[in-house]
């Protein structure tokens, strides 16, 4: 796409049709939520030669937002 590597971080399925998940692109922290069936989302990964996100850089992802979110961003515990 960009020369930039393409982030996925799956965040859940939908009907057992579908899966719902993050795409990002340079930043795993800057992401759009898409939603594809199980074929198209297979494809989309190998299109994009992307990097899934493990369950633990998901949930720094999370805490990082929740910073912002409630309003104590920059903070490292």
């Amino acid at each position: 796409m960009t020369g930039q590597p393409c982030y996925v971080r799956v965040t859940g399925t939908r009907d057992a049709r579908f899966v719902e998940f993050e795409f990002a692109i340079g930043d795993p922290e800057l992401a759009v939520e898409l939603v594809l069936s199980f074929e198209q989302f297979s494809q989309f990964c190998a299109t994009h030669g992307v990097t899934h996100l493990s369950a633990d850089e998901g949930a720094r992802l999370d805490y990082e937002r929740m910073k912002w979110r409630y309003g104590e961003p920059g903070l490292d515990h």
